[in-house]
């Protein structure tokens, strides 16, 4: 099957609530996911869905070097930290993506007020 092709099914997969059939569907691209940040996004996506959250941070993490001002990307990985309970490191994340997209601010607000208390 085209890789294209792989990728559309996948991101189907994931916004039909099904991320482990979405990784099944990328398990062989892995590698090569995990070399570009559009790609690195959708398996971490799949990975914090499924709460593989170990997984999810270490992909997004990836998915953020290769794309700095991805406000999605950070906004993604600074959930998948706060899932943890990591929320001092989570909330440098979520403020980038809420400079960038103010949709993301509630979440932001969130970490900091869980900080603060």
């Amino acid at each position: 099957m085209e890789n294209a092709l792989i990728y559309r099914l996948a991101e189907g997969s994931l916004e039909a609530g099904r991320p482990l059939e979405a990784l099944e569907l990328l398990a062989p691209l892995v590698d090569e996911l995990r070399d570009t940040a559009a790609g690195a996004l959708l398996l971490g996506r799949a990975y914090y869905r499924s709460a593989q959250l170990r997984r999810a941070e270490e992909t997004l993490t990836k998915a953020v070097e290769l794309a700095p001002s991805d406000p999605y990307a950070r906004y993604l990985l600074g959930r998948t930290l706060q899932r943890q309970s990591r929320h001092a490191d989570a909330l440098p994340h979520l403020r980038l993506a809420a400079a960038q997209d103010p949709a993301y601010a509630e979440d932001r607000d969130a970490c900091a007020a869980r900080l603060a208390g």
